[in-house]
């Protein structure tokens, strides 16, 4: 198949960038890692700071595209945010320092999910018009269930009807808040969303799912955990959450690595018959990468724990084939995918039809770029039917998203002359994955 832009049947933006030749493995890869923070525990943090009654120091935070345009949401709305010199050598603290949310404000939500939905319900408690919009690949994400949650919670929003960006809320400084029902079957997000402003809504907010089962139970179980920390009183039942009116007194919030950032280095291990390390990984998380530990073990690897805090994958030299249902944990797809298409039997990935609209229709993107090197990967409604072949180089299309350029590396480890396109976008989450990925490979 020719290396021309890509035709999947899906919708995403032409892609572009230049392609950057991923580095095969000649020898199994042995090194530590030390990850940058999670991006949804940051983004978390900084709404939760910013709705805070007292000044807050958000530690080891991420610096990435999407963490930029959190911060420059909450500016737009009023709140200040300084950099401050931290521990860490990759990025500094944030000192946030609560304010009246005002507008008018024009936030910029780029394609990040976490800033399309958790902004919304901080620009309905401002004072003033806040218009919203993003990349184009943002205008075709859901947000309408949102939008219409909203409303009926008592915010004044027009999106001319679309239930999509851009549109336009008009902040009254108050939102009434009670009771609401919706289908967050499309993402978790919607529910987190609600439930991150709740507290600050006159009458808190109780929402409720009604639809499919809504996935990424771990980034929901992540918003109730942040929020309890932060004094909130948050119930949650069967597809039910609800948050009491009250203040929230964060004074400090430290950001775990982000162990979904740790799946392509991981996977470097196992598809090289290598060891690697993983700094600081926490005890107890409610990271959906904590789940890596399983399912690497069930694809061949061995997973141990080294004084209590950091994690250690060695590759056996076997990579097995999984069937997995990866509704909680759909970020990883992936790299899962990656892996199972230099495995040595079937894999069967299900539960994830809402990746279709992530930041590109994840699964038509992962059966096309599979196939395009050789592979065999076959489109499920929900999922992916992955048989492995010897795959070929080639460009390796990214679709602007970074989790698809850096399975596009984990193939490349095992394939000689694959080329990742638009490697760059990466940056969404990570601040440097190219010189990382180079330091753990030399």
């Amino acid at each position: 198949m020719p290396d021309s832009a890509p035709t999947p049947s899906h919708r995403n933006d032409t892609p572009t960038g230049e392609h950057w030749p991923a580095p095969t493995a000649g020898a199994p890869v042995r090194a530590r890692v030390r990850l940058p923070g999670s991006k949804s525990v940051t983004n978390r943090a900084l709404v939760i700071a910013a709705l805070s009654e007292a000044p807050c120091l958000v530690r080891r935070p991420l610096v990435s595209r999407d963490s930029e345009l959190m911060v420059g949401a909450l500016r737009a709305l009023g709140v200040t945010v300084t950099e401050v010199p931290s521990d860490s050598p990759d990025a500094p603290d944030l000192s946030i320092a609560p304010a009246p949310l005002t507008g008018p404000a024009s936030v910029d939500v780029g394609n990040a999910g976490t800033v399309m939905r958790f902004v919304p319900p901080l620009a309905a408690l401002a004072s003033g018009d806040v218009r919203f919009d993003g990349d184009p690949r943002a205008r075709e994400r859901p947000v309408g269930e949102l939008l219409g949650a909203l409303r009926a919670l008592g915010a004044d929003i027009d999106d001319g009807g679309r239930g999509a960006f851009p549109f336009t809320l008009h902040g009254t400084g108050a939102v009434r808040g009670g009771e609401v029902i919706l289908d967050a079957s499309g993402s978790s997000q919607f529910v987190s969303a609600l439930l991150l402003g709740g507290a600050r809504f006159t009458e808190g907010v109780h929402v409720r799912h009604q639809g499919p089962p809504v996935p990424s139970q771990p980034h929901l179980d992540m918003t109730v955990e942040m929020l309890r920390a932060a004094g909130a009183t948050v119930t949650t039942g069967q597809n039910s959450w609800k948050v009491e009116p009250g203040p929230l007194r964060a004074t400090e919030i430290t950001v775990e690595p982000d162990l979904s950032n740790a799946a392509p280095f991981l996977a470097a291990a196992l598809v090289s018959k290598g060891e690697i390390t993983v700094e600081g990984w926490p005890e107890h998380t409610t990271q959906a990468g904590d789940a890596l530990r399983g399912l690497f073990t069930r694809m061949g690897g061995e997973v141990s724990r080294t004084d209590g805090t950091d994690l250690t994958l060695r590759g056996t030299g076997a990579i097995h084939g999984i069937t997995a249902d990866l509704r909680d944990v759909g970020e990883l797809t992936p790299t899962i995918a990656a892996v199972a298409a230099l495995a040595d039997s079937p894999s069967r990935l299900t539960g994830i039809a809402h990746l279709r609209r992530h930041e590109t229709d994840r699964i038509a993107a992962l059966a096309t770029e599979i196939n395009r090197l050789g592979g065999d990967a076959v489109e499920l409604p929900d999922g992916l039917v992955i048989r492995p072949r010897p795959l070929h180089g080639g460009v390796f299309h990214s679709y602007d998203d970074h989790r698809m350029a850096t399975s596009g590396a984990v193939i490349g480890l095992a394939v000689p002359g694959v080329e990742v396109e638009n490697i760059a976008t990466t940056r969404k989450t990570m601040p440097d994955f190219p010189g990382l990925w180079s330091e753990v490979l030399s």
